[in-house]
């Protein structure tokens, strides 16, 4: 992937939108991922999943995904571009709201190496800048750590807490409901 089609770049990532060619890398980080993942988050992990997946992030306007990508082969991604992760925007209502959900998820290659916090905060500028969004939210289970501590770095405030809030994995979750405003960054 050539410089010139990221969204942002940052030191050590960059960002880029799902294209449907990128279902063989991401599905194999996936796979490679699951112990990691499990139970918060189960992204596709098959070419049929993941086309249905990419396809919705694509073409829907109410949806930004973007693939979060090492650059200059950082060390340990093995070529310049590698995947490290992933972060959506959903549910973006625009008019006097102006705000989306985000979901995401990093790869085991990458984790702990402060890719995701990079890529996250590439994301926001991006969301907030050429997206004119003006909140972003991220709904996170009370045991996510690694996910709580990310927003936490990017300036998140934690706003309450939701009860039976989302069906992940056949049962209903609750989640802390952490959110950033244009104006805080």
């Amino acid at each position: 992937m050539s410089e010139t089609t990221y969204l942002a770049q940052g030191p050590r990532t960059a960002i880029r939108p799902f294209t449907r060619a990128d279902a063989d890398e991401f599905t194999a980080r996936a796979r490679e991922s699951r112990e990691l993942h499990h139970p918060w988050l189960f992204p596709p992990a098959s070419p049929d999943t993941y086309a249905a997946y990419a396809e919705v992030l694509i073409e829907d306007p109410a949806r930004a995904g973007f693939l979060v990508c090492e650059r200059n082969g950082t060390a340990g991604s093995g070529a310049d571009g590698a995947i490290a992760g992933f972060i959506n925007i959903n549910n973006i209502v625009m008019g006097g709201f102006r705000c989306g959900a985000l979901g995401y998820g990093g790869f085991a290659h990458a984790t702990g190496r402060g890719l995701m916090s990079e890529g996250l905060g590439l994301v926001l500028g991006h969301a907030f800048g050429p997206l004119g969004l003006h909140r972003l939210e991220a709904n996170i289970q009370p045991g996510n750590a690694g996910s709580i501590a990310l927003v936490r770095r990017a300036g998140f405030r934690l706003e309450g807490f939701s009860p039976d809030f989302l069906l992940i994995d056949g049962a209903w979750r609750d989640h802390e409901r952490w959110a950033i405003t244009a104006d805080m960054g």
